[in-house]
């Protein structure tokens, strides 16, 4: 049966920025916002779109994210026709090797694009924290007759040089007439948001093309949409004006963590539309201590807290001792915060235990985010590049 869009969700990436927090899984598969995963986002988003077929590139240790997505029931993606299909790197009569750049990883699945013969492929990002209706970037994207669609939005000027950077036509509305992979100076903050809708047939072409070009990186920002400017093809910037972050370092990860702590959050996690699903443990309700003091914090299911918790986010399955003391942080499925424990912009790992009277973190809004993993105090990695 033909499809009229199927999406191909990029979600192999090591994610070494967020340090040990990727050190098991991928980035992809990392706990957030107490009972998600990142890669929840993109897949909710698909379901609310009605977008049935999704193929997940995998690649850096992929079983945790294998076994999470599983049929794909959590978002109502176990169908016969289409679903949502786990995509490795995988040998045949020539050998075989590790996707070499996202455009790679598109294109060494054609095969499986093609048996749906769809009109449109959507390609996704499967590190980022949003919620959109794709549905209307296809409609843009037909409007515009383009031959492929770039979500856009505007980005802090600081922040440039992490994205690549779109200027619009002057006189043409909506169509893209340059594109700069990372720039360090630029005079535009329009960045791409790594979400593209390509027609299929273009997109066949352009992949087999580039897959020929020994000298090519095989990246969509860096020799794709750039190549595809050149050729003159026409393309689109679809504007998106919602909730949207790159956790692809510790602090932006943190942040984007905090932002859910408010009664009026910019992403706003029990909206009844366009909800976010997840595949979340079956657990008892959380247990609050008749001398627990707990306040503006997202507590999950399975918790039991009998200290002090206080502006922060704990997963799932988590245990906070009586005279622990835990502020602005997150804690990770599974961590046991031990009595006397003092926590402080910290962010606890899965299955970590932090010992009794442990100082962890500063609370001085100034000091670095600290990572506790494997019962021990981790180097964050901060930079933003």
């Amino acid at each position: 049966m033909r499809k009229e869009c199927v999406a191909m969700l990029l979600a192999g990436g090591q994610g070494s920025r967020l340090g040990n927090l990727t050190r098991k899984i991928a980035k992809p598969g990392v706990s957030f916002g107490g009972k998600y995963r990142i890669i929840d986002f993109s897949l909710s988003n698909c379901t609310n779109s009605n977008i049935d077929t999704v193929g997940v590139l995998t690649q850096y240790k992929p079983l945790f994210l294998n076994a999470y997505i599983g049929t794909g029931a959590a978002w109502d993606m176990d169908i016969e026709d289409g679903g949502v299909h786990i995509l490795p790197p995988y040998m045949d009569e020539k050998g075989g090797e590790w996707y070499s750049g996202t455009a790679d990883a598109v294109y060494k699945n054609l095969d499986f694009i093609g048996q749906y013969d769809p009109q449109y492929v959507l390609i996704l990002s499967g590190d980022h924290i949003y919620r959109m209706d794709y549905s209307r970037m296809l409609k843009f994207h037909c409007q515009q007759k383009a031959d492929a669609t770039l979500a856009v939005m505007k980005v802090p000027w600081e922040d440039v040089s992490r994205f690549g950077i779109v200027k619009t036509d002057e006189v043409e509305e909506g169509r893209i007439s340059d594109f700069e992979e990372k720039p360090k100076k630029s005079d535009s903050n329009l960045a791409s948001m790594g979400i593209y809708i390509f027609n299929w047939e273009v997109l066949m072409h352009i992949l087999k093309e580039d897959a020929a070009n020994k000298g090519s990186d095989h990246d969509f920002g860096k020799n794709i949409i750039p190549g595809m400017l050149k050729a003159e093809r026409r393309l689109a910037a679809y504007r998106f004006s919602g909730y949207w972050r790159d956790v692809g370092t510790v602090e932006s990860y943190y942040e984007a963590n905090m932002d859910l702590l408010s009664e009026e959050p910019a992403l706003d996690m029990f909206a009844r539309t366009l909800r976010i699903y997840s595949r979340a443990d079956m657990m008892p309700p959380h247990f609050i201590g008749e001398s627990a003091v707990v306040g503006t914090c997202l507590i999950s299911n399975g918790c039991t807290v009998l200290g002090t918790v206080n502006h922060s986010v704990v997963s799932g399955g988590v245990t906070v001792e009586a005279g622990a003391v835990v502020k602005d942080s997150i804690l990770l499925p599974g961590c046991h915060i031990k009595s006397g424990a003092n926590l402080y912009r910290c962010i606890v790992g899965e299955n970590s235990i932090v010992p009794e009277n442990a100082q962890i973190g500063d609370h001085s809004a100034e000091a670095r985010i600290v990572l506790w993993e494997d019962d021990q105090l981790m180097e964050a990695e901060t930079e933003v590049v």
